[in-house]
């Protein structure tokens, strides 16, 4: 079984304030994948998965409230925790709206660091353990079909115990080389 690595998908429309979260995550089990709008995000999570999200709740276009919004509406992402990050003064009707919208949390502006690696790593974690779940469970699926098929070649007349023992071989090498699906 191989478990992909985590990816964190950072989104604040300043460039330099996504230069700054790439370097607090650095050296974390985590791929940081930035972008600089909501609707890039919004595009990226048609084609990656992830295991948190750091949003910029002040952004042009389209803020990120609304961005979440969006995120917690489809079935694919709805489950990704996000954490807003915000410049604006400490505002309790925004984090509300946040917290309301799905987010997991909401810091702002300057935020410490050390605070902000510790909830990703937890989500990180969260992600690995859920990822290598699913994995487990699809390779237990995968030698129970072949189990089941070996049993049918056993049971027939004649017994086939090629077949049955050829079947649990090439299942056996599908599990050790199962790669979990994005």
């Amino acid at each position: 079984m191989t478990v992909r690595q985590a990816k964190a998908l950072l989104v604040d429309d300043r460039r330099e304030n996504l230069i700054a979260l790439e370097a607090i995550l650095q050296g974390l089990p985590v791929e940081a994948v930035s972008v600089t709008s909501g609707e890039a995000a919004l595009k990226q999570l048609l084609v990656d998965d992830f295991a948190v999200i750091l949003l910029d709740a002040s952004m042009p276009t389209m803020d990120g409230f609304e961005t979440a919004t969006h995120i917690k509406q489809r079935e694919r992402t709805r489950h990704i925790p996000i954490i807003f990050l915000t410049a604006l003064n400490y505002d309790a009707r925004l984090a509300f709206r946040g917290y309301q919208i799905g987010a997991v949390d909401y810091l702002t502006k300057p935020f410490d660091p050390w605070v902000l690696r510790s909830k990703v790593v937890v989500f990180i974690d969260l992600w690995t353990k859920s990822t290598e779940l699913a994995a487990q469970a699809a390779e237990r699926k995968i030698l129970h079909d072949a189990v089941t098929e070996a049993l049918t070649k056993l049971d027939a007349s004649p017994p086939d115990p090629t077949a049955a023992a050829a079947v649990l071989r090439e299942a056996q090498e599908r599990a050790r080389n199962y790669v979990a699906p994005q």
